[in-house]
């Protein structure tokens, strides 16, 4: 297995040989399966996504709106182990809770001035290990300042839609 430090090492040689390769395409693909039940492939990857009972689910894995504040969960865990990889600091454990407030009338249609989305989402990280406070305080800010799923959240990200009816081309 590749270990943190070698995979970074690796990796920067790569890009500085061949810039063009920084730019990662990442892909997901959800297939509606039942009543509210997705099947989500990413990759060699495969989770069923759906609604919890009390809105018509059938409650057969996490809604989509837990699945991305896991999303910043996993990612904001990941970039701590990372960074603390980088600034050479140790880092004994980390636990990312994170938690928003959904109005469902935005998403159900009840209310059309309700935001269908997330209104606002706390995360945070709990750091474990034998440094100065002030090193897990630069820990945290190099993890704001490199956390894609953090930067989804802060920044608007243009997003392009297109609907192909019945396999064939868009209309």
């Amino acid at each position: 297995m590749t270990t943190i430090p070698e995979a970074l090492d690796a990796t920067r040689r790569a890009l500085e040989a061949e810039p063009a390769r920084a730019i990662a395409r990442v892909r997901a693909e959800g297939r509606l399966e039942g009543g509210t039940d997705v099947a989500v492939r990413m990759g060699a990857h495969s989770v069923t996504i759906d609604e919890p009972k009390s809105v018509g689910g059938g409650g057969a894995g996490p809604n989509p709106v837990q699945l991305v504040l896991g999303s910043l969960a996993s990612c904001q865990a990941i970039t701590y182990r990372w960074w603390a990889e980088i600034l050479g600091i140790r880092l004994d454990s980390v636990t990312v809770q994170v938690e928003g407030d959904l109005d469902l009338r935005g998403f159900l249609g009840f209310d059309p001035d309700a935001p269908a989305g997330l209104a606002t989402v706390t995360c945070r990280a709990t750091v474990e290990g034998p440094e100065e406070p002030a090193r897990y305080e630069e820990l945290a800010r190099a993890v704001d300042a490199h956390c894609p799923v953090l930067e989804v959240f802060r920044q608007p990200v243009a997003v392009e839609r297109e609907m192909v009816i019945g396999g064939g081309s868009p209309p």
